[in-house]
């Protein structure tokens, strides 16, 4: 796997100062830099500090791997920074080291990418770096087998976890026969499966030039960074031939899994289908869920369930608009003894909302916090790059970080009532709970 961040003193520095340094969401202006080669990458620019980060992410992810070969991106992501081009992985993480870089790849269920962070003195060298990693990764067959290693002991960790116990029955129950019912990871049988010639087969057809986003934020013009990303990604193939992930609609029934394992408190996941990201009722929806459980101490949720009751130290919900089929879910802990309340607070919740909505004050007070908060996203040149890439993964426009704040106003008592109506539906509500639950019976 990855490891972990190599930011040196110098690096470290630049950092805490860039914190304090960049500018509200309203001051940012996106720059669209297209290279000589073509390829598109999105830019803002901040001489505040000498540091630059790039975020990039390859359309398709852990969904495209093949059968039997679950976890073939997470080892992927793993790999590609032990060894490339004629630097195997010692040399290569020494390089990196030495010149404080910090290069880190990633694999979710809809995409793959990395992140490269540097300060501006070495770009050249960490735009080399990145270069040899994604066009030239090596997969030396030592680094193969300890990247294996590491991720099966994730594996064997993760099947004593009950919260990822829970995550992954949970999708596998609304997702029995499609991708996104596994998990990325992987399985102990899986990942043994897995060869050298696989994690080369997906080098060579995932990252592609027509699947390629790329965020910058930092101390780089527009005319340098078009010459380097055309340097760090102008050799990858232009576009592969790769299956296309199906379309799929989440499976929730209303159904209660119980796994018994023998712990003291129990973990629960709960939810049922969302919507996707480009439905024109996203906001409505989005201040909805806020108001619901995605607002902390603000929500019903932890009102009901933990202010009021004191069932459980935390309890949320959120809106995870994946490619294929988007969900609404969340998820609570507490004692065994107290989940079956717990739970039944929680439908009670989700049938009060989508019954009657939220209250006028609910609406306004969260649209306040939702439209404040919104500039303390962009606190370093990495929180930047990243929305700059998840802005072009779901076609929003660069001019959508000044106009975001009024879809979030726009959103009327009426439309987040209609909204609550349309996608609520408690009997759908999935749950998995693993523990002992004390009154939680498994649906036969």
């Amino acid at each position: 796997m990855p490891l972990p961040s190599r930011i040196l003193g110098a690096l470290a520095g630049a950092l805490a100062l860039m914190v304090a340094a960049v500018p509200s969401a309203r001051a940012i202006d996106v720059a669209t830099v297209t290279s000589p080669g073509g390829l598109e990458a999105w830019l803002v620019e901040d001489h505040a500090n000498p540091m630059v980060t790039i975020e990039f992410a390859f359309a398709g992810g852990a969904a495209l791997d093949p059968d039997g070969k679950a976890g073939l991106a997470t080892m992927a992501a793993g790999l590609l920074d032990e060894g490339a081009g004629n630097l195997d992985s010692q040399a290569f993480q020494r390089r990196l080291a030495d010149l404080a870089i910090d290069l880190d790849f990633d694999a979710g269920r809809d995409s793959f990418g990395g992140t490269l962070r540097t300060l501006t003195e070495n770009l050249d060298e960490a735009i080399d770096l990145l270069r040899l990693a994604v066009t030239s990764p090596r997969f030396d067959a030592d680094a193969v087998e300890r990247i294996r290693g590491q991720v099966l002991a994730g594996l064997r960790y993760d099947q004593n976890d009950p919260q990822e116990i829970a995550r992954r029955a949970w999708f596998a129950a609304l997702f029995p026969d499609h991708p996104y019912g596994r998990a990325p990871e992987g399985t102990p049988e899986t990942v043994a499966a897995i060869t050298g010639a696989d994690l080369k087969d997906f080098a060579r057809r995932q990252m592609t030039r027509d699947r390629l986003m790329i965020g910058v934020a930092g101390d780089v013009t527009p005319e340098r960074l078009a010459d380097l990303v055309d340097t760090a990604f102008g050799d990858l193939p232009a576009s592969a031939h790769l299956p296309d992930v199906p379309e799929a609609e989440a499976r929730a029934t209303g159904e209660t899994v119980v796994i018994d394992r023998p712990v003291p408190q129990s973990v629960a996941l709960f939810g049922h289908g969302g919507l996707d990201r480009a439905d024109p009722d996203w906001y409505a929806a989005y201040v909805v869920n806020y108001i619901l459980g995605g607002g902390g101490f603000s929500s019903r949720l932890m009102a009901e369930v933990r202010e009021a009751r004191g069932l459980a130290y935390s309890v949320y919900s959120y809106l995870l608009p994946l490619d294929h089929a988007p969900v609404w879910m969340g998820g609570v802990a507490t004692s065994n003894a107290r989940i079956a309340e717990s739970l039944d607070l929680i439908r009670a919740e989700w049938a009060r909302m989508a019954s009657a909505g939220p209250t006028a004050e609910e609406l306004a007070d969260a649209k306040t916090y939702l439209t404040g908060a919104w500039p303390l996203r962009f606190t370093s040149t990495g929180a930047i790059a990243r929305i700059l890439v998840a802005m072009q993964k779901e076609d929003l426009p660069p001019a959508y970080l000044e106009e975001r704040n009024a879809y979030i106003e726009a959103v009327s008592l009426d439309d987040a009532r209609r909204v609550a109506d349309r996608l609520m539906d408690p009997a759908a509500l999935t749950t998995v709970v693993v523990g002992q639950p004390e009154g939680v019976a498994a649906s036969n």
